[in-house]
């Protein structure tokens, strides 16, 4: 499969599949897209609900160029908050892909290039503690195939769009995201799709409405 890296609206790159004409990130800015979707309406909001225990448990769809994980253990080294990270990526990307993302050099924060390739080179199925407040565990598996034994508290949906991945956003599979949250937890993902929307509500989800990010009008959280 040919991936190419290529440039977006904000100066950070995203990865493009160009045989089925999907990317990775939003091409208006895919730092811009991941903290609004992910961290700003994920992270910060189940912050300001009250965590009940720590660490924070998170469950990503789609691990991809890492720049979720990345932006998580940034908040995690900036605020002290034990963050248990866990995500899904049926496909990895190569190292001579991911060694040439510069989402740390347009942070401006190049002291996060060795943690961020970190998150890519440590193995698989393995928890590893890159920070003493923050640990991942990467599944090389389909969610499909992904059973996972704990409850979690958040849940970033990352998936592809409906439109290329059509498989993931079925009833189905969010019933089994829905028995994985915790009491309270939510569930954030870019899509705002009609079918989606009541495909959530169809496994128990309640959904809001909330502004996207640059080039998207809406986005959903859903919660349990």
């Amino acid at each position: 499969m040919e991936r190419t890296i290529i440039p977006t609206a904000d100066g950070s790159v995203t990865i493009s599949i160009p045989a089925s004409g999907v990317t990775y990130h939003s091409k208006h800015g895919a730092i811009q897209e991941s903290m609004h979707v992910f961290i700003g309406a994920g992270l910060h909001y189940i912050i300001r609900k009250g965590i009940t225990h720590k660490p924070l448990r998170i469950l990503e769809m789609g691990f991809g160029t890492g720049l979720n994980a990345l932006l998580v253990l940034q908040e995690s080294i900036r605020t002290g908050l034990p963050v248990l990270y866990e995500s899904i990526e049926a496909y990895p990307l190569e190292n001579v892909v991911y060694s040439r993302l510069n989402y740390c050099e347009q942070l401006q924060a190049p002291e996060l290039q060795p943690l961020f390739m970190e998150l890519h080179d440590s193995s698989w199925e393995t928890t590893h503690a890159i920070t003493p407040q923050f640990s991942i565990v990467k599944r090389n598996t389909s969610l499909e195939n992904f059973s996972g034994n704990s409850e979690v508290d958040l849940i970033f949906y990352d998936a592809f769009a409906p439109s290329a991945q059509p498989e993931l956003w079925t009833v189905n599979v969010f019933k089994k995201l829905y028995a994985l949250l915790s009491p309270g937890g939510v569930l954030t993902t870019y899509c705002s799709k009609g079918d989606v929307r009541r495909a959530m509500m169809a496994a128990g989800f309640s959904i809001e409405k909330i502004p996207g990010p640059p080039g998207k009008r809406e986005m959903v959280r859903a919660g349990k």
